[in-house]
């Protein structure tokens, strides 16, 4: 009976002793694991093995959301050094209408359409007195073109008419022409005033979602969290900056996460395409070597690579 008691104590003071040796094995590895990483090193970490850099947590501070939203832009501003509206204008009044114009197509159809529309009609007067007609032939390819001649015609009458034939440079002198909202006097203003705003386009809207800067839907509301998280005068470059990386990018349907230089810092990373190799394949525009969306883009983007667009009816 004392042999059995023995025994049994025995054993009981070996079981400690087996969990200390255990906790002694995991210990190293849990500090490996723990280790803090550079963002670099993460973004590099997670192309080579494919795993998902951290996520902001749900419970993001307020300082810790406009910290990490200024590291993006500066980020973009380093990777698109170039950016800048991909619509080609020489003036207030060719930019108002190009933008008037981009609505439900591309940059570049409006860019390979407006060359003849500004030869036939170069001021306010020549397009407002314009046969509607002669303009729907030329703004055909821009699709919805009854419609567009309709709005360029009638803004075009509103600044001879209002405002001396010359574009306003006030938002609510912009916004109460005909087709012209928000968005394009932001375009207008930032570009050709130098004046800052915020363009909430498609793009826009999708990527500040995906880096949970705002949860916003409306256009309106968009603009006002995201203008609060920078100062205003970034507006204008902090618009270029996420456009251009949604154009290049971060696609709406299979983003190129896998060659994202912003990895380490977007909650989204994985939804799209991990993969570097994948991923390179999915690039557009300069980053994937192929024409951009301008006729006539500026010098910064040539000496970047990037290869201008070709006339319509060309290749």
């Amino acid at each position: 009976m004392k042999k059995a008691t023995a025994a049994a104590k025995s054993t009981a003071t070996v079981k400690p002793a087996v969990k200390e040796t255990a906790a002694r094995k995991v210990a190293p590895a849990d500090r490996t694991a723990t280790k803090k990483v550079a963002p670099a090193k993460k973004a590099e970490a997670a192309a080579v093995t494919g795993l998902k850099p951290p996520k902001p947590p749900r419970s993001e501070s307020r300082t810790a959301l406009v910290r990490r939203a200024r590291r993006i832009n500066r980020e973009l501003a380093e990777v698109y050094p170039y950016a800048h509206p991909e619509l080609d204008f020489e003036n207030p009044f060719q930019l108002v209408v190009a933008t008037v114009l981009s609505a439900q197509t591309t940059d570049l159809r409006v860019n390979q359409t407006t060359p003849g529309l500004f030869v036939k009609y170069p001021t306010p007067e020549d397009l407002a007195a314009a046969d509607p007609e002669d303009v729907e032939e030329i703004l055909r390819p821009t699709g919805f073109f009854r419609a567009k001649t309709k709005s360029v015609i009638g803004l075009s009458k509103a600044l001879v008419e209002q405002f001396g034939g010359e574009v306003p440079g006030r938002l609510e002198d912009l916004v109460k022409l005909p087709g012209v909202g928000r968005k394009t006097a932001f375009v207008v203003l930032g570009n050709a005033f130098g004046r800052p705003g915020i363009t909430v386009d498609t793009h826009f809207q999708r990527l500040v979602r995906r880096w949970r800067w705002t949860e916003a839907t409306e256009p309106d509301k968009i603009e006002a969290d995201v203008g609060a998280l920078f100062p205003k005068s970034e507006w204008t470059m902090l618009s270029h900056h996420v456009i251009f990386h949604g154009r290049r990018i971060c696609h709406a349907r299979k983003p190129a996460c896998g060659a994202c230089p912003i990895a380490p810092l977007c909650p989204a990373y994985g939804e799209g395409e991990t993969d570097p190799e994948k991923a390179k394949k999915l690039l557009k525009y300069e980053k994937g070597g192929f024409p951009g969306q301008r006729l006539n883009p500026p010098q910064a983007y040539l000496d970047a690579g990037g290869r201008p667009a070709p006339p319509l009816g060309a290749g």
